[in-house]
This record gives C-alpha cells, structure tokens and sequence, in this order.
C-alpha cells in the first residue's frame, strides 16, 4: 500500500480505498459500513471515557494544588465516594496518596503526586489525539462505503 507521509500520500492512499470499496458487491459495502460504523460509535465512546479521566485528573491536580496551601490541622470533609464525605483533620499537607488503579495506592509528596497526574494528563491527551486521528479515518471509510452503496443501489434501482 502506498505510504500516507506528506500530503500527496493522504491524498493516494484515499484513492486507493475508494478504489477498493467499488470493487466490493452490494452485500460487502453494506457490511463494511456497518462495521466501520459500529467502530466509529466504539472509539467515540473511548474518546468520551478520555475526556473523562483527563478532567478528572485536573481536577485532582487542582485540589492537590488547593491542598497544599492549607494548614497542618486544619479541619476538612475528605471524600470516601463520590456523594460521600466524612470529618477529618490534615495531618501532613506534603504527603498525599495516589490511587494508581486497580484499588492500589501509592503514598508520594505532594510535588511527585502534581506531577503525577501532569504526566498522566499528557499521556491521555496523546492517546486521545491518536485515537481522534483513527477515529476521523474510520467515519471517512464509513462516509465512502455509505456513498457507493447509494450510487450502487441506484444503479440497480435503475437496470430493468
């Protein structure tokens, strides 16, 4: 296959789809685009999830910003879920602990904990920039397949 380096390469591998799919019967097309459709939705709800952990982080990022302008001693409600918050005091302002997944914590300071989540935020917005570009490429295949199985049905529509 031709490489997609550059913008002429795009252009030529685009070509070279299109090509393929006018090669494909009624039945392939329409398997196609529902496959390619069905991957679409698939990465568009693991962009979602993406968006998600990535705000999330921020906002973890911030509160441990928050965190450690506030004094030793100073009363607070620490979350345990979601909707639920119990009394608590700050004890150590520079140590924090970091969910890493899967149940597992890590106690860091407060410096390695902010930069933990920095990496992490710049990880998920790589993954989501990669994932946004294949994402774009499917719909474009879909967009295609859908395009010649119109014009396909219609000429079969107009044989007599």
């Amino acid at each position: 296959m031709a490489s997609s380096k550059g913008p002429g390469g795009a252009a030529a591998a685009a070509a070279a789809a299109a090509a393929e799919l006018e090669k494909l019967s009624v039945e392939q097309l329409k398997a196609v685009k529902e496959q390619t459709d069905l991957e679409v939705n698939l990465l568009r709800d693991s962009l979602n999830n993406i968006k998600t952990a990535t705000a999330r982080l921020g906002v973890a990022s911030t509160a441990l910003s928050d965190l450690s302008l506030r004094p030793q001693g100073k009363k607070m409600l620490v979350p345990l879920t979601a909707s639920l918050y119990v009394p608590g005091t700050l004890d150590d302002a520079d140590k924090v602990l970091v969910d890493i997944g899967t149940g597992y914590y890590v106690e860091k300071t407060m410096a390695e904990g902010k930069d933990y989540c920095e990496r992490k935020i710049n990880l998920l917005q790589s993954n989501y920039d990669q994932l946004l570009d294949v994402t774009t490429k499917k719909k474009s295949i879909a967009d295609e397949a859908g395009v010649i199985l119109q014009a396909k049905l219609r000429q079969l529509a107009s044989t007599p």
